[in-house]
């Protein structure tokens, strides 16, 4: 692809990384050789993710772009594979792994996901890259910490996404009568504007396959229990089989009942494309969903409008997009240059325009961005930050797919919402 042009103050930051990254190596005993390592890289180091279509693809196809600018001698070996929130990827990833067949890096949502890999032995520490890279001072601190494990990092931010955002259609909202700019501080208050858009002959909320819906159950406890106690729910502190869930789990149950019969047979692009096309009136999904009403040609707060999911307004539900270096690499300096491509200013201003999330770094001009990335990018600064449970950061793969699949036979008609809630008690263990 053809890359933006980039604008005289980013510019002038990426000469200032430069610098920083010239002056790590110089104060560093092992950096410098680490900086050769990864300036004299060559072959193919082949990438595996979950970004193989739309923005997605986009964004990575930024990041190879950069690639080759600062490492024309290394070829990009693309090894996405295709499937809503990553779940057809990790099943084929942990495979490799236990066969001892890792790719050079691979992607991984930052947090506890992270966990499982760091036990099995299967990524490398990566703290040395953060020296040479001058990334500690990049990275904000509430980052670097969700970034650790027993005090190590294994991985590099490409991004923070925010999860718990809607996305609206105002022209539906105002055809029902209602405010096309209301954003609605309480979920009872969103249900209200759900039986209004239903009598108008629209579909209230589009939702697609399990991995959305859980997407949307998490978006609905942090509503209902709000910050501390939905963090309780992942550290122990917040019983899965109190009253205080049971009523959160009574509210998603009242939501999904608003949502289209066909979901599971869609992913979120569909759900965001009925958004698109007046069909619904609502969906929520994390902003990635912005460059897929970017990249249609809608026009932000004419063709859609967007809100914090009612309930969370002060809350930035977190996630991000992140890379590792494999334990057995077959092409380490390969994979070094790629996670140095990622953790750049120029890599990120061009990934996120592209994909719509944020920059992990904080070092880099906010108005090249979109009017939406700017106030993420505010947000996540002053609002309570809080781990995703769809994408990763607020659990171990394991308890996210027991999760997944007790929604998925609930929101089926195969359990009651006691038997739902009886099994995200034993999800829980």
């Amino acid at each position: 692809m053809t890359s933006r042009p980039r604008p005289a103050a980013l510019a002038a930051a990426v000469v200032l990384a430069a610098a920083s990254l010239t002056a790590c190596a110089d104060q560093s005993g092992s950096a410098p050789a680490a900086a050769n390592t990864v300036e004299t890289a060559t072959s193919e180091v082949e990438v595996f993710t979950w970004w193989a279509s739309g923005s997605e693809k986009v964004g990575l196809d930024a990041l190879v772009d950069e690639l080759g600018a600062r490492h024309p001698h290394v070829r990009f070996v693309d090894a996405a594979v295709a499937g809503g929130a990553g779940s057809a990827a990790k099943d084929l990833l942990q495979s490799r792994l236990q066969a001892n067949d890792p790719p050079d890096t691979f992607q991984v949502h930052a947090g506890a996901e992270l966990w499982d890999y760091v036990e099995a032995g299967q990524i490398e520490d990566v703290a040395h890259l953060y020296v040479q890279l001058g990334l500690r001072d990049a990275f904000p601190d509430e980052l670097v910490e969700r970034l650790l494990v027993d005090g190590k990092i294994y991985s590099i931010p490409a991004n923070i996404h925010r999860a718990n955002v809607v996305w609206a259609n105002p022209g539906v909202l105002a055809a029902a009568g209602l405010d096309p700019a209301a954003a609605y501080p309480t979920v009872e208050d969103w249900l209200a504007a759900f039986e209004v858009v239903e009598a108008a002959g629209r579909t209230p909320l589009a939702v697609a396959t399990t991995w959305t819906q859980v997407h949307l159950l998490e978006t609905i406890l942090l509503a209902e229990l709000g910050p501390e106690a939905y963090v309780g729910l992942w550290d122990g502190t917040t019983e899965w089989a109190s009253a205080e869930v049971t009523a959160a789990l009574e509210t998603f149950e009242k939501v999904m009942s608003f949502t289209n019969n066909d979901r599971d047979g869609l992913d979120w692009p569909d759900a965001t494309q009925r958004v698109m096309d007046g069909e619904a009136a609502f969906t929520v999904m994390g902003d990635w969903a912005l460059a897929a009403f970017t990249e249609a040609g809608k026009v932000e707060g004419t063709d859609f409008t967007y809100f914090p999911v009612p309930g969370t307004h002060g809350v930035f539900d977190f996630l991000a997009d992140s890379f590792t270096l494999p334990v057995g690499a077959p092409n380490p300096e390969g994979a070094r240059a790629w996670l140095e491509v990622v953790g750049s200013v120029e890599g990120q201003v061009e990934f996120n325009l592209a994909k719509g999330s944020i920059p992990a770094r904080v070092d880099i001009d906010p108005t090249l961005f979109s009017p939406y990335q700017q106030t993420a990018i505010s947000s996540f600064t002053e609002d309570t930050i809080v781990p995703s449970l769809a994408h990763g950061a607020a659990t171990r793969i394991a308890w996210l797919n027991a999760i997944s699949d007790a929604t998925s036979r609930f929101t089926t008609g195969g359990s009651d919402l006691e038997t739902f809630q009886a099994d995200l008690v034993a999800a829980a263990g």
